[in-house]
This record gives structure tokens, C-alpha cells and sequence, in this order.
């Protein structure tokens, strides 16, 4: 019996050929999973610790400018403000005009603008530069002094008013008045008519005017206008 022959055959059966059965160790293949697992996390942990390092010589990315890390906005507070400076109605001259075919109007509007409050100036019709070439609610004219004052408390009373500022006029003739008729009429003609007042304001009424505003809804947004309107501020935030 051969020396290769497994114990128990009786040399019944022989092993014959130059190739034999390999036996592996057990275990091997683990070893190199957690050979590769624990160079993944050793990866991972010097990545992070460099990311650390970085964070701190850097000042961190959510640092704020007074130093400090991952400090919330400064919160803002509203702070009084002041009442915006406009005109009382009473202050503002409106000389009312009517550019569209509608007769009377000028006047129907005049009667109710002196109602609630404004100084009434001319009534009568428009101007052959405006004589039915208005084709929205109304229009005002008045001096660049009148876009924050006049115009706007004057806007509240009409909806849809658009605004436009007129250029000083030079070299105009200015009226004379009955007294100087006679003596200085020379000297009137030839003087030039001065520039508009700030509180003077045109309402050229066009096409489109139906009527004014209801009186309290306008006399809300004149109030409303004239409220003092709060200004956010930044208050001091503490150290984070």
C-alpha cells in the first residue's frame, strides 16, 4: 500500500497523476476586508483632522467679522422717524382748469376742492398746450419744489393724477395791475414773470376725470400720508 493511499482503503484505491489538491488557509479574506475598511477610516480621520486644522488657522468660514463663530445677524428694531414735512391744504393754491369738452367742470371742481380745504387760484379752461390733449384723470403742473410737497397732498384728492414739472418760463409778460395801467404798463410788458410758486399747483382735468376722490377715503390718505413711517435700525448684538 501506497504511502499516499488514504488510511482505510485497504490500497483499494490509488491516487495516481503529478497534481494534487491545494488546502488554503482559513481566514485569509477577512483579514484583508478589515485591512481595507481600516484604511478607509484611517483616511477619513487624517481628512477630517486636516479640515479641522484648517477651520481653526483660517477663522472658520461662518466666522463673523467681530470674531465670533456662527453668530446670528444683528437683529433690526424700528426706530421713530420724523413726519414728512408736507402743506396743508390750505397752503396749497390750485388753479383748476378743464382741457376736456365738458362745460363747468373746471368750476364744479373747484367748488369742491375749496370744501375740503385748498386754496383755490384760476378756474377756467386750459391752455391751447393741454386743451383736450389730457387724456387720463387730471394733471398736475407745478414747480420741482411741488413733487414732495403739493403734489403729493393734492394727488390724494383724485385718483390716477399724473405729475409734471413745469420749466420756468423767461421773458414772459407779467399782468399789470388797474393802478399801474396807465403810467408803468410799459414796464409790466416788458418784465419777466417770476418762477412758480412751490405750494402752486395746476389741475388740469382731462378725458378721463369723473369726479374727486370720496372725501374720507381722501382725508385717510391724507392722514395716512402724513404719519411718520418708522425706519428699521440695527441693535447692537452681544458676543457669541
Amino acid at each position: 500500500m501506497s504511502m499516499l493511499t488514504p488510511p482505510g482503503m485497504g490500497g483499494k484505491y490509488r491516487i495516481t497523476g503529478d497534481k494534487y489538491p491545494r488546502m488554503r488557509r482559513t481566514g485569509g479574506r477577512r483579514k484583508l476586508v478589515l485591512a481595507a475598511t481600516g484604511g478607509v477610516l484611517a483616511l477619513g480621520l487624517v481628512g477630517w483632522g486636516t479640515f479641522q486644522l484648517v477651520d481653526v488657522f483660517t477663522g472658520g468660514s461662518t466666522a463673523t467679522a467681530a470674531g465670533g463663530r456662527n453668530c446670528p445677524a444683528p437683529a433690526t428694531s424700528a426706530s421713530p422717524a420724523k413726519a414728512t414735512s408736507l402743506p396743508a391744504p390750505g397752503r396749497i393754491k390750485v388753479n383748476v382748469l378743464n382741457a376736456t369738452e365738458r362745460s363747468g367742470l373746471a368750476k364744479q371742481t373747484a367748488d369742491a376742492l375749496k370744501k375740503r380745504g385748498f386754496a383755490i387760484g384760476e378756474v377756467g379752461n386750459a391752455t391751447e398746450e393741454y386743451d383736450k390733449k389730457v387724456k387720463g384723470t387730471v394733471l398736475l403742473l407745478g414747480a420741482a419744489d411741488a413733487v414732495d410737497g403739493a403734489f403729493p397732498v393734492l394727488a390724494t384728492q383724485v385718483g390716477g393724477a399724473k405729475q409734471k414739472v413745469e420749466a420756468p418760463v423767461k421773458g414772459e409778460p407779467a399782468k399789470a395791475d388797474a393802478a399801474e395801467a396807465e403810467g408803468e404798463a410799459d414796464e409790466a410788458d416788458e418784465a419777466a414773470k417770476g418762477p412758480r410758486k412751490p405750494n402752486e399747483v395746476d389741475l388740469i382735468i382731462g378725458d378721463g376725470f369723473k369726479k374727486l376722490a370720496p372725501e374720507a377715503a381722501a382725508t385717510g390718505a391724507l392722514k395716512a400720508l402724513n404719519a411718520p413711517k418708522p425706519s428699521p435700525s440695527p441693535t447692537a448684538a452681544g458676543r457669541c
